[in-house]
């Protein structure tokens, strides 16, 4: 394998090259790769699933239809070079330029649909991807590269504006992290190597974990919420980092969610029960979930913990009266796995809600199921979550372009609670310097103050903000 300096000069070069192009041209390698990508969806979607052994194939089939359906309709026609916006009157013009070199982190849940999705987003900004796959997945998502790199090369892209590692030791990850060439890492994966990302010296745009809370309130409707809540967290069998993680209610009620759950086919766990998948569903001692349930069905679950459950279960339902390491069912579990929580009033519930969040989900994703626009606002001003999603699923709510008009992105960024710089569905816009054109604008009330006044320590405050504004 090349060394990291040889990589990042590779990518280099690309950029280089890169500069030469037009919108037109960079348009063009774009829409190549999203055609060839969409045409090879259901191979890579297989390959995944039989390197990884995660979710059901046919479901990530439609994680690689939204990497390059959705993303490409959502940025097919945004300016990323040159003048991308120009205001007369503030005489500000905005010009778009490249970073640099990315190295994109690729985890082991969406292995093809993450690298299609990063390809895709790095060529539109003429930046150069090196990929850096979970070794789990590295012929997955080596095969999405090739058709992506391939797809570009044919429309007139640069050698080497992607570029892919296979077998990668910690070493090389550090160096690549740690080359003062490398403009950006667009860190997706798991919060261990997020967090070596952030320690690297290199700006990152990252993730963190998501343990999404769902309030259902009274004035719902229950069988569409419960309903929507199963196509989520059954979606790829939980494995994306959006997918709910515990449904809260109050009691009144209470009675009718469950029996909804039930007749979805959801199977409530006994004290027992809960106990027995909690303990091989998460690991104490590194306190998260563990990798053997982490996409796997509810009856594959149920066969490891070794309990009983009917042959129609497609989802495990845990009653827990608390949060936190000693109930670790109330931790992410990315597997069709449900914390549930019964609570005496709105209130009572919105704390629980707001308990799960900050549980290891801080400024991810919550979801709402109401029909009262008070408690929706309230909902949204309380809990930290950079999406607040009101009566949608929360696996395909959150990855965006489905059922909101949020950008379709497998990069979700977590705001300062988790540790990363915005809460924004990350995409393309991300991906670019913005140089600003100031032209002169004088201000008028700074030139008529008198400066004078501004050196007297014995003038107050309000006498400068009187003479500021005077006459205007």
């Amino acid at each position: 394998m090349p060394k990291a300096e040889e990589i990042i000069a590779r990518a280099w070069q690309a950029a280089d090259s890169f500069h030469n192009l037009g919108q037109a041209n960079t348009d063009a390698i774009v829409r190549s790769v999203y055609l060839a990508a969409l045409a090879e969806r259901v191979r890579l979607a297989k390959l995944a699933h039989e390197e990884t052994g995660i979710g059901v194939w046919q479901h990530k089939v439609i994680k690689n239809v939204i990497a390059t359906q959705l993303v490409y309709e959502d940025i097919k026609s945004q300016k990323t070079m040159g003048v991308i916006s120009e205001d007369p009157k503030s005489g500000i013009a905005e010009v778009a330029q490249p970073l640099g070199p990315i190295l994109g982190l690729i985890p082991v849940t969406n292995p093809t649909s993450t690298t299609i999705f990063k390809c895709l987003i790095s060529l539109k900004t003429r930046n150069a991807l090196i990929i850096c796959p979970h070794q789990a997945a590295r012929r997955s998502i080596a095969a999405a590269a090739e058709v992506c790199y391939q797809a570009a090369l044919r429309a007139g892209a640069p050698d080497d504006c992607i570029q892919w590692l296979d077998k990668v030791g910690p070493d090389t990850v550090a160096e690549l992290m740690s080359n003062p060439r490398l403009a950006l890492i667009l860190a997706t994966g798991t919060d261990t190597l997020v967090r070596k990302a952030h320690t690297s010296g290199t700006p990152v745009i990252g993730v963190g974990p998501g343990n999404v809370p769902v309030y259902i309130g009274v004035s719902a409707d229950i069988p569409f919420a419960v309903k929507s809540i199963i196509s989520s967290k059954t979606f790829d069998n939980g494995s994306v980092c959006a997918s709910e993680q515990a449904v809260v209610v109050r009691w009144e009620a209470a009675d009718r969610v469950v029996e909804e759950f039930k007749k979805e086919g959801a199977h409530f766990l006994t004290p027992e029960e809960t106990e027995k998948v909690g303990r091989i569903a998460y690991d104490p001692d590194r306190a998260s979930m563990t990798a053997i349930v982490v996409g796997q069905s509810a009856l594959a679950i149920a066969q490891k913990a070794g309990i009983e459950v009917p042959p129609d279960t497609i989802l495990l339902i845990a009653p827990l009266q608390g949060v936190g390491r000693n109930h670790p069912l109330s931790a992410e579990i990315l597997a069709p796995i449900l914390a549930f929580y019964i609570e005496d009033d709105f209130d009572d519930a919105i704390r629980r809600c707001s308990e799960i969040t900050k549980f290891g989900g801080t400024g991810h994703t919550a979801v709402i199921y109401s029909n009262r626009d008070e408690r929706i606002e309230y909902f949204s001003r309380v809990i930290e979550a950079g999406r607040i999603l009101v009566n949608m699923p929360s696996t395909q709510g959150a990855l965006g372009g489905i059922f909101n008009t949020l950008s379709p992105s497998f990069t979700l960024g977590c705001g300062t609670g988790g540790n990363n710089i915005t809460t924004d569905n990350i995409t393309a816009r991300h991906l670019l310097n913005i140089h600003r054109i100031a032209r002169r604008r004088p201000n008028p009330r700074w030139s008529s103050l008198d400066q004078k006044i501004l050196v007297d320590e014995k003038v107050l405050p309000e006498t400068i903000e009187s003479e500021f504004n005077r006459n205007y």
